[in-house]
């Protein structure tokens, strides 16, 4: 096993040193007498990628109970974009868990819900000074996803939902339903909620077409299997997550956005896994010049507290009567209370450029990748969202199996990483926006090591 030593960078406030260190096989003796435990009292749907526990962490580093320091290159599926127990954030927290944890918003209010949502009408695209976003907050993606339908269904009075191919939107009954694979995520549990669309998406290194063609294909779609005047919403991530992170050809996205419009459709941005400064802005619809009407964000936003939003045209928000709206967790102080200090940090700390500075390093280190692997189809993505799709060399036939066996060798290794795709055919990167340039230094070197071993 290897490790390495280059990249220290001890954190005094937590003690966690910024460095890949493996002390025993991963998993390692006692997260393997973890794991028997929790045989006995958890269910197999609740799957780990990894079963290895992690006893702490901070910024770009896992330290699991075996004493195993590794890369963690996946952010809980990007929740920790700040990093792991960021120090403002926790120290924002900390000091919320001593005055209140919870009354409940809809029952006694308090302030740092309203500053959440202050700072999503600020940066969200189309609020104004004078016009602002309003904002519900929830606690997860899923249920971010399943309010903004509602909400678009209030507005509208219309019953359909229209989403993308290869689109992941969560695991409730109506998520799951509305998700491009059902297996595992609704496959066995009954049946799937009705009126929801699934139409073509663009995924440019399959298909081949323009975004102005992809847009048009998706369109005659929906006009011919729902019709636009039964549409209540459409509901698209900018930048596919589960599916694969598939960036849409350029025009794509504005098409549809100017179709929604024509029609009286609400389009819903899904930034759940894209937004809160991943792509080097603060929502990825921004990359794509399009103001939705809704914009849906989680998994970032709070630096690894629960919490999600639903931010949307005041003409929209306004439609839903007193007590349509909320939740007994939403919008939880503590949760709010880090939030305002991700987004505080989003704003004096330069966190959109260092997503760019990492597009850049990791990118860069992708490509030089692709260059000696040929199984690399393709390396795509924006800012640390980045993913390099694996087939047969000179096919685009998915090879999940090479995925799996070099996400293990990886671990061995000491690098987490998750596959993505309908097929499993894509490793997906979510690094934290802290991880420096020697971190992902080491990283491809992992990567560039697992990729050989899979591949003898």
């Amino acid at each position: 096993m290897s490790s390495a030593t280059s990249t220290a960078a001890v954190s005094t406030e937590s003690s966690v040193p910024q460095e890949r260190l493996v002390r025993t096989e991963i998993p390692g003796p006692r997260s393997k007498e973890i794991h028997e435990r929790r045989r006995a009292v958890v269910p197999p749907g609740v799957h780990s990628v990894l079963p290895v526990y992690i006893e702490r962490a901070h910024d770009s580093i896992l330290v699991d109970v075996d004493g195993n320091q590794i890369i963690d290159v996946c952010g809980g599926i990007g929740v920790t974009t700040i990093g792991h127990t960021d120090d403002r954030v926790v120290a924002a927290a900390t000091a919320q868990l001593q005055n209140v944890t919870h009354t409940l918003f809809t029952m006694t209010p308090y302030e740092p819900y309203v500053q959440v949502a202050e700072h999503l009408a600020k940066h969200v695209p189309g609020s104004t000074a004078s016009a602002p976003y309003k904002t519900l907050l929830m606690n997860s993606g899923a249920e971010a996803v399943e309010n903004g339908v509602k909400i678009a269904r209030k507005f509208t009075g219309r019953p359909g939902v229209a989403v993308l191919e290869h689109a992941y939107h969560g695991r409730t009954l109506l998520t799951s339903s509305m998700n491009h694979k059902a297996a595992p995520y609704a496959l066995g549990y009954g049946p799937r909620v009705g009126d929801i669309y699934k139409a073509p998406n663009s995924y440019p290194l399959h298909d081949g077409l323009t975004g102005a063609e992809a847009a048009a294909r998706t369109i005659a779609y929906l006009e011919k299997q729902a019709g636009a005047a039964d549409l209540a919403c459409l509901v698209v991530e900018p930048i596919q997550g589960e599916g694969g992170f598939i960036v849409p050809a350029d025009g794509f996205l504005p098409a549809l956005a100017e179709w929604c419009r024509a029609n009286g459709i609400v389009f819903i941005a899904d930034e759940v896994q894209a937004g809160m400064a991943r792509t080097g802005a603060v929502f990825s619809i921004e990359q794509f010049g399009v103001v939705p009407d809704i914009v849906l964000s989680a998994k970032g936003i709070a630096g690894g507290l629960p919490l999600a939003g639903i931010t949307g045209r005041a003409d929209i928000m306004d439609q839903s009567q007193p007590g349509g709206l909320g939740g007994t967790f939403g919008g939880n102080p503590v949760s709010c209370a880090a939030a305002v200090a991700v987004f505080e940090q989003i704003e004096t700390l330069g966190l959109l450029d260092e997503a760019r500075r990492i597009e850049a390093a990791f990118g860069d280190g992708l490509r030089a990748l692709q260059a000696r692997f040929p199984a690399i189809a393709e390396v795509r993505g924006v800012g640390a969202m980045l993913a390099i799709e694996v087939t047969k060399p000179g096919t685009l036939e998915p090879d999940a199996d090479l995925v799996a066996r070099v996400m293990d060798e990886a671990a061995q290794r000491g690098v987490l990483l998750l596959s993505s795709g309908v097929h499993n055919q894509a490793i997906r990167f979510l690094p934290s926006l802290k991880m420096t340039d020697a971190i992902i230094a080491d990283v491809m070197s992992v990567l560039d090591e697992s990729f050989a071993a899979a591949s003898a």
